[in-house]
């Protein structure tokens, strides 16, 4: 009876003992700090592509062009692809080659984007857009196409630096930014780029076009007639023709002008 007795005291201490370590060792495991450096994993299912520019790094923007897929190279690019990753989370695909053309790309959710302050600091909140800067993003200032929305800040004096920021992915054209394109032409560009616009963009769109060519057609109407008329009256009176090329560069000169309210007005119409 006393060895039974013993034994089960022995063993009763025996598991108190391991209970006892075993929450030690949770409790180290719990309480133990977290590394404040490591990579950063994208936030999606990544996919592979084939890119021919080797120089892509984790987070650099990527587009698709005629030539297959590449970094981007020009700001609001309407044919923005992905996000290279080089830590995918989840990834359904495997890399058949070994010289580094296949990059995990990702294509929607979260991901970190590399991201300069050459369009001015970023906060959390600001839409990003590409830049001229290759594979590289800025703050959105403009309408156009962009990246997604900043989870995270970036401030930087150095604008030429780059830093990675956790970004929203959503590629597609943003109106709801301060202001459009100060150059009339880019904006007909970026109109011509997009075809998917909000209603009051694609009306202002409309109209500055047609404003465009009205002033056009009442121009070159106006110097039509003009121009025959003085032929005609050079014809019948040919001592008048000092007169009459005077007339005709005073109205050549008001076909510019009307040429050139169009302009202003369907810059307006664009801008405010």
């Amino acid at each position: 009876m006393k060895t039974n007795f013993f034994l089960i005291l022995f063993l009763l201490l025996t598991a108190g003992s391991l209970l006892l370590f075993a929450d030690k060792i949770m409790a180290q495991e719990v309480t133990s700090p977290t590394p404040t450096t490591g990579p950063d994993f994208g936030l999606g299912v990544a996919t592979l592509i084939n890119l021919s520019d080797k120089s892509g790094k984790d987070g650099d923007i990527v587009t698709f062009s005629n030539n297959g897929y590449k970094l981007a190279d020009r700001a609001y690019d309407p044919q923005i692809y992905g996000i290279i990753t080089d830590n995918p989370a989840v990834t359904l695909e495997r890399k058949t080659t070994t010289d580094g053309t296949q990059r995990y790309v990702i294509t929607t959710g979260k991901a970190y984007v590399r991201v300069s302050t050459q369009n001015g600091p970023i906060q959390a909140g600001d839409l990003i857009a590409t830049s001229k800067v290759k594979g590289v993003g800025q703050k959105a200032s403009q309408e156009g196409y962009v990246v997604g929305t900043a989870l995270e800040g970036y401030e930087n004096a150095n604008q030429e630096a780059v830093e990675k920021i956790l970004v929203s992915l959503n590629f597609a054209f943003q109106s709801s930014v301060t202001g459009l394109r100060t150059n009339l032409l880019d904006n007909f560009n970026l109109a011509l780029s997009a075809p998917f616009l909000s209603p009051g963009t694609t009306l202002r769109y409309i109209l500055a076009g047609l404003v465009v060519l009205i002033s056009f057609g009442l121009g070159m109407g106006y110097f039509g007639r003009v121009t025959r008329s003085g032929v005609e009256a050079l014809g019948r009176n040919p001592l008048a023709g000092r007169v009459i090329m005077i007339s005709v560069i005073i109205n050549s000169v008001l076909t510019l002008s009307t040429m050139a309210v169009g302009i202003v007005v369907a810059y307006l119409i664009l801008t405010l």
